[in-house]
């Protein structure tokens, strides 16, 4: 199983906490670790997992890069959208750079 992080995110919706350049998941909001350092956090003592897939955009992938070595995660790649478009091409492109999909 291959752990894909989603942190897309505009940081519009926890203003004044969460701005652009440094959206809610980057936060430490329930605790002293950030949501997505949670998130990953959450996968350990699961078995048969491949390294974390990061899908971020380029604004924040120093960010991504920076919180998982924080927690000690060598992710097996950082994603960058070219543009924030939801969930669902997040979690196309994340397949097709892993190769779990092909299309001819």
């Amino acid at each position: 199983m291959i752990p894909v992080i989603l942190s897309g995110g505009s940081g519009t919706r926890l203003w004044p906490l969460s701005r652009s350049q440094h959206p809610k998941q980057f936060l430490p909001l329930a605790s002293d670790k950030t949501m997505v350092q949670e998130t990953v956090l959450r996968l350990q003592g699961l078995e048969s997992l491949q390294p974390v897939l990061a899908v971020c955009n380029e604004d924040h992938r120093f960010m991504m890069a920076e919180q998982l070595r924080e927690i000690g995660i060598q992710p097996a790649s950082i994603i960058l959208e070219p543009a924030g478009r939801n969930t669902a091409p997040a979690i196309a492109l994340a397949a097709l750079a892993r190769g779990c999909c092909h299309f001819t």
